[in-house]
Parts: C-alpha cells; sequence; structure tokens
C-alpha cells in the first residue's frame, strides 16, 4: 500500500531521475502496457483506503488532530466549510505528516468545490507530476484518475485549453480509466501537437508516451524537439536518454547521461548515472 513517509517531489532533477530508473533495463512489452494487469485489477485502489491507511499510520496525537478536523463540518454554509477544512487536511498531510497522496486528495476536492480552473488544473498536474514516480500501478492508476477527473472539470470551464488536453491525454497513458489503451491517450496529446507543433508539453508527453509503448524512435524524435527548444528541461534529457537507451544507440544514450549529470546535485543520484554511463561505453 503506501509508504509510510512517501517524500513530495523536489527540485533539481532528483525525483525525475528516480522515476525514469523505475523503468529499470528491461523493455517492456506495449500488449502490458495497454491495460493494468489482472492483479492491478484486483488490487484497485480507492481514495477511501488510501486516507484510512495513511491515517493509520500517524501518532495517536495525529490521528486526533485528524478526527477533529473530519467532524468539524457542521450545518450551514457546508460548502464553504468544506473548502476551509479541506485546507486544513492538506495543509496537515503536506506539512507535518509529509505524505503525498492524502495531501493532493485533499487539495483537489478544494479545487472541485471551489470551480476554479486555475486550481483544477494545479491539482491535476500535482498527481501527474507526482505519479511519473510510483512503481507501484495500483496507485499510478488512482493517481491518474484522480487527475483525469480534474481535467475534464477544469475542461468544462475552458474546452480550449491546450494544457489540460495534453494532461487529459496523459492521465489514460498512465491507465486512468475510460479508456481502452494509452493510445487513445497519446491520440488525444496528438490532436494538440499537429494543430501546435510548438507546444512542447504536447512534445513531451508524446516522447513519455512513445517510451511506455515501445516507439522509441518516435519518442527519440519527441523529445529531440524538446530538449533543443527547452535545454534546461531535466526530465527531457534523461528521458532522452532513456529512449536512446532503450533503442540499442548507447553512444547517444552515454551522451544525454552526461548531459543530465549538470541538473543533479546528489551524489547517490549522480553515482547512479556514472554507473549506467559506464555499462553502456
Amino acid at each position: 500500500m503506501l509508504k509510510k513517509q512517501q517524500l513530495f517531489v523536489v527540485a533539481g532533477g532528483i525525483a525525475l531521475l528516480l522515476g525514469l530508473f523505475i523503468f529499470g533495463r528491461t523493455k517492456p512489452d506495449p500488449k502490458k502496457l495497454a491495460q493494468p494487469t489482472q492483479t492491478a485489477r484486483e488490487e484497485q485502489l480507492d481514495s477511501r483506503s488510501i486516507l484510512e491507511t495513511a491515517k493509520s499510520r500517524l501518532s495517536p496525537d495525529q490521528q486526533a488532530r485528524i478526527t477533529v478536523l473530519e467532524n468539524s463540518i457542521v450545518r450551514g454554509d457546508v460548502v464553504s466549510q468544506k473548502i476551509k477544512v479541506y485546507q486544513q487536511l492538506a495543509d496537515f498531510w503536506k506539512d507535518s505528516a509529509r505524505v503525498f497522496e492524502p495531501f493532493a486528495y485533499y487539495f483537489g476536492e478544494k479545487a472541485k468545490l471551489e470551480n476554479s480552473e486555475k486550481n483544477l488544473t494545479f491539482a491535476a498536474h500535482l498527481y501527474l507530476r507526482q505519479l511519473k514516480t510510483v512503481d507501484q500501478q495500483s496507485l499510478q492508476v488512482w493517481m491518474a484518475n484522480q487527475a483525469k477527473e480534474l481535467f475534464e472539470k477544469a475542461l468544462i470551464l475552458n474546452p480550449l485549453n491546450d494544457s489540460s488536453k495534453v494532461g487529459l491525454g496523459s492521465c489514460f497513458i498512465f491507465g486512468a480509466s475510460g479508456a481502452a489503451s494509452p493510445m487513445e491517450g497519446i491520440q488525444k496529446i496528438l490532436e494538440v501537437a499537429t494543430r501546435d507543433s510548438t507546444n512542447m508539453y504536447a512534445q513531451f508527453m508524446l516522447g513519455y508516451g512513445g517510451i511506455m509503448t515501445g516507439q522509441y524512435d518516435k519518442a527519440i524524435n519527441r523529445l529531440d524537439r524538446v530538449v533543443k527548444a527547452e535545454p534546461d528541461n531535466s526530465e527531457a534529457v534523461f528521458l532522452l536518454a532513456e529512449a536512446y537507451e532503450r533503442h540499442g544507440d548507447s553512444k547517444q544514450a552515454a551522451h544525454w547521461y552526461e548531459i543530465g549529470k549538470k541538473f543533479v546535485n546528489n551524489a547517490d543520484a549522480l553515482k547512479e548515472i556514472d554507473e549506467r554511463i559506464k555499462s553502456l561505453k
């Protein structure tokens, strides 16, 4: 289930690097990526179980504090009360407990009540960024579903927001319900990229999707565009290195891993990169 103190995504490319290394060195099977495995379906997580598990790992004093907050909504202007309490709960899980899932959940629930496009998309992108670092498929799917609902609500408010369209397609790549395979998500993103080739978010997610579905040549093409337009995009640099490695081009993979080192200031992560570069030579 949940890690006891799952850390938030940090700056500097470290969490992104760790997320990429979750892929491992074996090539993924596109057929397996096309839909959740039977085990994942059987272990499908829901918000209630995630919240209960996180709460059970708190100290007695923290559990009591959470219970008071959860029970503090009374009759009256329930919506405004819920918004206030959800913010307090989100702050607790973020600042005191430092557990991502319940923080994101309450932040997202608050955004739904506020019905603000800005807050809905911000909450959705929180999930989308974090799920890339998750190696538990059922948890990743839960996050993708949470993000999908938020993007859908944001698109009702602004149907022309390309970032939200790309975000929604990305949710399907990561297993959100409502699509038969990741390819449906890729097609949604492709619609944006075809209309606007300068949308680097769309190009990046097409590259990500290409790696996940084993289309490494296409992933390289997309990610190469991104790093040329955004040379400081650390996630794109590491993804490009990963794509080249999976495509069998060790020289280019080592080159891009070497470039990626400038974004990393963690000794253990740098050691991992150096070992990977060494293995490619």
